[in-house]
């Protein structure tokens, strides 16, 4: 599966599970760090927690995809999914404004 239907199958189970302001930004030629990051908000540790733990399922089940890596899970207020390619970032609101990862990356909707 290419990176950029990956981006947009994470970001259809995040919308799917009410992830807010969800976006996906394209990195490509930026790092070399993933191709995309998608970034979503939770309204709480446990909407976190569900989104990404929904995330991490579907994409096993269906596609035989797991994470290399997943960092945050113990906070809760902003959980990483490492998906080779495509780097998953799940924030409580006010961490997501304090990062601001969509101004770092100069994000553009895709």
């Amino acid at each position: 599966m290419e990176e950029r239907e990956l981006a947009n199958i994470i970001s259809e189970i995040l919308d799917a599970k009410k992830g807010i302001d969800i976006q996906i930004i394209d990195l490509e030629g930026k790092t070399i760090i993933a191709d995309y990051f998608v970034i979503a908000t939770g309204n709480s540790k446990p909407h976190i927690r569900s989104l990404t733990e929904e995330v991490e399922i579907k994409l096993r089940d269906e596609y035989k995809i797991e994470p290399l890596h997943i960092e945050g899970r113990d906070s809760g207020r902003w959980i990483l999914m490492d998906y080779g390619g495509v780097i998953l970032h799940v924030f409580h609101e006010e961490d997501r404004n304090f990062y601001s990862l969509e101004k770092l990356w100069q994000s553009r909707r895709i």
